[in-house]
């Protein structure tokens, strides 16, 4: 498929009743056409790999090309310069979390991305540092544990952070890393009592939230 005929097709599906429910849930981004997720899925799959395209798609502006483009992006080919264009352009939770979640945790960039992203002032750029941190939990199996490790004092430093997206970044990214192995289980649970130690809601939040989890979830040894 072309770039206009991926518009034409993406434009067609449009349903107001759908964006509708995507403000529910907190997705108010620029120009929304209230797309399912399984139907975007389905799209890259017929279109397969193509940066070149994916590039074309986030200049779009549109919320679920945006989508699209990190679902047939290739990551090898994804430059530093691309991910601090594109973290710029976030405007909405999901689009945050689909274009770290399925692009950037697999580019060489994306520990360092993390640590500086962790540090931004924006709502979504900061989101973006956590949401890596949790998703290279999940899916980089090889990557050794001092990586995590490094982070929790990251976790600690921005717990005071009260915005939504940000606690709720923050606290995916301490369950992750618990959930790894039982070195960081042990670690992660440790830090959470820590965080919760400090004078804020959203950090008493983030802390009793995960460790609720830590008490009922399997470790992998």
């Amino acid at each position: 498929m072309t770039y206009s005929q991926i518009l034409r097709k993406l434009r067609a599906l449009k349903n107001k009743r759908n964006i509708a429910g995507m403000a529910r849930f907190g997705i108010r981004g620029k120009n929304i056409l209230g797309i399912p997720k399984p139907l975007l899925d389905r799209m890259a799959r017929i279109v397969g790999k193509d940066h070149e395209l994916a590039l074309k798609l986030w200049d779009s502006q549109i919320h679920e090309a945006r989508i699209l483009a990190a679902l047939i992006d290739s990551p090898e080919k994804v430059t530093s310069s691309q991910m601090e264009k594109w973290v710029r352009g976030f405007d909405s939770w999901d689009v945050c979390d689909q274009v770290c979640g399925k692009l950037f945790d697999r580019t060489p960039f994306a520990v360092r991305k993390a640590r500086e992203w962790s540090r931004r002032e924006r709502e979504y750029e900061k989101r973006a540092g956590f949401v890596l941190m949790a998703t290279l939990a999940v899916h980089d199996e090889k990557m050794e544990d001092k990586v995590f490790l490094s982070f929790l004092p990251l976790l600690r430093r921005e717990s005071w952070d009260e915005r939504n997206f940000v606690k709720k970044s923050v606290n995916w990214a301490l369950r992750q890393i618990g959930k790894r192995d039982r070195f960081l289980y042990r670690a992660a649970v440790a830090e959470a009592k820590r965080i919760g130690k400090l004078r804020t809601s959203s950090a008493r939040w983030i802390a009793a939230d995960a460790i609720r989890e830590f008490v009922h979830c399997r470790i992998r040894n």
